[in-house]
């Protein structure tokens, strides 16, 4: 049986980041991808030009669609824009023994904000305690803890900030920094420093939204999270690496790369 993975998350219109690119890279990872749509965004390469959020009733329809006849074995969340949604997101994961993925997306790639201010509590007190990993880049973890990250020695105190919150596990990435590109997994207890080499390519729309539901593919294959963070970190470097112009801006991560270079889904 092919596992399944849910993507909770808002729609991309120009493909390279959100429910497309949670669905694409769960389809090179060998998992079958299901979605609940949030929100509705005209997005392009260049930035976000609208958004509308869905009701909550519309929200719980289709998560209760999903996981009460077909069954998941990971959720992944992304963008939840108001904080009436991140409750019901949150409810309804509270009450879904499976792994859970949060991405807190607060601001796109270019800036554009995908979460109302009123809501950082919400993602605070009511989505991060059922979260099994929590995946914040440096701009989420100063939006939500207050914690500015300078450097790599900055990490380990970002990580124990959100980890107050209640996430199992958090990926602080620290793709923003200089040198190469650094992550730190970890408990609280157990520690995991994840580099790769950083390429020189500026097509990067996306890349938060292929790491968290590659873990949440990782996961609904039976990995630890350790492992499952390990592969995950992997395969996005190879989508950087990989990344193609698309329009006039900013390009998205190649999410088939492992596919078409690989012969068959990434390991």
């Amino acid at each position: 049986m092919i596992p399944g993975v849910l993507t909770v998350a808002g729609s991309d219109s120009g493909g390279g980041a959100g429910i497309q690119a949670d669905l694409k890279t769960m389809l090179a990872l060998g998992v079958h991808g299901m979605s609940v749509i949030t929100a509705v965004t005209a997005q392009n390469s260049l930035g976000v030009q609208g958004a509308w959020e869905l009701p909550v009733e519309a929200v719980r329809a289709q998560y209760r669609s999903v996981v009460d006849d077909i069954g998941v074995q990971a959720i992944k969340t992304g963008m939840l824009a108001s904080a009436e949604l991140v409750e019901v997101v949150a409810e309804l994961i509270g009450g879904t023994d499976v792994p859970a993925v949060v991405d807190p997306v607060g601001v796109s790639k270019h800036g554009d904000s995908l979460l109302a201010s009123s809501a950082l509590d919400s993602v605070r007190t009511k989505l991060l305690p059922v979260a099994t990993v929590a995946t914040p880049n440096l701009d989420e973890v100063a939006q939500l803890t207050g914690v500015h990250v300078e450097s790599e020695d900055d990490l380990r105190r970002a990580a124990e900030a959100v980890l107050a919150y209640g996430p199992r596990w958090v990926v602080v990435k620290g793709g923003h920094l200089a040198g190469d590109a650094v992550d730190l997994l970890t408990d609280g207890t157990e520690e995991h420093w994840l580099r790769a080499p950083r390429h020189d390519n500026r097509h990067t729309h996306g890349t938060g939204c292929t790491l968290a539901s590659a873990i949440a593919a990782q996961l609904a294959k039976g990995r630890s999270v350790p492992e499952a963070v390990a592969a995950a970190k992997e395969y996005v470097t190879g989508a950087i690496a990989a990344g193609f112009a698309l329009g006039g801006g900013i390009g998205p991560v190649d999410h088939g790369w492992a596919l078409t270079r690989r012969g068959g889904p990434a390991a």
